[in-house]
């Protein structure tokens, strides 16, 4: 299952469109240049499980270089574009791409210094011109596009950060056999879970570098349909794309439908929304009542699951589950087999708070270049059991409820973001004496990030320090990560060992539940 697999019946069809530009790649289109892209990388000597990294803005061609990237049998890892220049270019050696495609639009994620990406024997460039780049088309110009008679299944290899701040790429085995007679496994449990197939119309509002915007595409088209692909989330725009192209599919995080929900009711009465099927979303924990409103506005059509990049393992719920079982984010089924341990790794029972871990015929993926971080990822006593660090529990019926996130990972908006790299940077301040940053709640985002700081005897706190400390960060740091505001403190919760009691610290911002 791959977009050449319609060719023969559904040439002219849109694969994807960019409303933005008025942009659109018909199948035989992003079949045609996948295959030039393809024979351009086998040109350079890239053969199966070798890397090829990416770094753009949404753009028709990411979905061009994901399937040449497939249909070889490569590795592809899609770069986040905010990242600084520093931070990608980790992510591009680490994963050891012989071959780096930006977008001109991306520049200031690309690093330009000579001598960067020692590994990458090639570099494209599309969208404009980069010294040291190669102009994308006329890297494809010499090539045809007759198909290919090798086309071993490739897979991507996208990153994930831990506590330490330094992203770890999540690398799954390479299936056996060619791209077009296997499906990829996500392809395999959301298409029959959602019902997709040539006829979905499918709302893309998300950036292609994260895990589930760019694998829900790559579905999509596996399996005939279209992709309308939001430059950005706009939420009255979100609303008028699925009016204008009868979106039957869409996947969103709780932050948006915050937005749409708080736009004027007028604005949202213009707008026809009755050709969804399912909407979906995902990354970030759902409020009850935000996942009330959006059923009563759309109807019985939003459904949710929970997963991780890793692909341990995943749960789903849909619109009446989730009225039944407010706060749940489903039950497993089809990927995964979900179980809750304790510290040692023992079987809790039911109602009990532990860790949850997934449990697969084989381990699903390894860290690359990190068989420490990957050993402590896997069940003790079932080797192919493995969890991200999220702690839950599940009820009688088996619904999954989460009351914590791993290793104190803030999602904001859908994002992850990892608060020890500001802590380290606010850390070397000279004014600062210790610090800790958090995810406080937030209406529109879900989570905002703060910092909690103890200043060094003698400075006193103000909105002018605050600033200072804030503008000290963001100079070092992507800002989304940096925090968005600085409280002072006389004092951190730390235990008699030093270790940040972060629970604790968090609780001040959490009103208490009355009963």
């Amino acid at each position: 299952m791959y977009p050449g697999n319609f060719v023969a019946t559904s040439p002219d069809k849109s694969a994807i469109i960019r409303p933005a530009t008025g942009e659109s790649l018909t199948y035989r289109e992003l079949d045609e240049r996948s295959i030039r892209l393809a024979k351009y990388l086998r040109s350079l000597g890239l053969q199966r499980g070798d890397h090829i990294a990416l770094i753009s803005n949404n753009d028709l061609r990411v979905m061009e270089v994901y399937w040449a990237a497939l249909r070889s049998g490569l590795y592809i890892t899609v770069v986040n574009r905010h990242l600084t220049a520093a931070e990608a270019a980790y992510i591009v050696d680490d994963c050891g791409a012989k071959a780096l495609v930006v977008s001109a639009q991306a520049v200031d994620a690309v690093d330009l210094s000579p001598g960067a990406y020692p590994g990458v024997t090639h570099r494209l460039v599309f969208g404009g011109a980069l010294d040291g780049f190669e102009e994308y088309e006329a890297a494809l110009a010499p090539f045809d596009a007759a198909p290919l008679d090798d086309q071993p299944r490739g897979q991507d290899m996208l990153y994930s950060s831990g506590t330490t701040g330094r992203p770890k790429g999540i690398k799954p085995k390479l299936p056996d056999g060619q791209v077009q007679d296997i499906p990829d496994p996500y392809t395999a449990v959301f298409a029959p879970m959602y019902g997709f197939d040539d006829s979905t119309v499918y709302l893309c509002p998300a950036p292609l570098y994260h895990a589930a915007p760019l694998r829900f595409c790559g579905t999509i088209q596996s399996v005939g349909g279209t992709v309308v692909l939001m430059d950005r989330f706009d939420p009255e725009e979100a609303l008028a794309l699925i009016d204008r192209y009868s979106v039957t599919a869409s996947q969103w995080v709780p932050t948006m439908f915050v937005r749409m929900l708080k736009l004027p009711e007028e604005t949202r009465a213009k707008y026809d929304v009755s050709s969804m099927k399912v909407a979906i979303h995902a990354a970030a924990p759902c409020p009850p009542e935000i996942k009330r409103a959006m059923i009563e506005w759309w109807g019985p059509v939003i459904n949710e699951y929970y997963a991780s990049t890793e692909g341990a393992g995943a749960t789903f719920i849909d619109s009446a589950q989730a009225l039944a079982h407010p706060g749940s984010v489903g039950r497993d089924g089809g990927l995964g087999t979900v179980h809750i341990c304790d510290d040692q790794g023992q079987e809790l029972p039911t109602g009990s708070i532990g860790t949850v871990w997934w449990e697969r015929d084989e381990r699903p993926f390894e860290y690359h270049n990190d068989p420490v971080k990957t050993e402590q990822a896997t069940h003790p006593e079932h080797p192919t059991w493995t969890t991200s660090g999220d702690i839950g529990y599940l009820d009688e019926e088996r619904y999954l409820y989460l009351t914590d996130r791993a290793a104190f990972t803030i999602i904001s908006g859908g994002v992850n973001i990892y608060p020890q790299e500001s802590e380290n940077v606010l850390t070397l301040h000279p004014k600062v004496f210790d610090v800790a940053v958090i995810g406080v709640p937030n209406e529109e985002m879900g989570e905002a990030v703060k910092a909690v700081v103890q200043l060094v005897d003698g400075v006193e706190p103000s909105p002018e320090l605050e600033q200072e400390l804030l503008a000290y960060v963001r100079d070092r740091v992507s800002h989304f990560k940096a925090p968005r505001s600085i409280d002072f403190s006389d004092d951190l919760p730390r235990t008699p060992t030093g270790k940040l009691v972060k629970h604790k610290l968090r609780a001040r911002y959490v009103e208490p539940v009355r009963g």
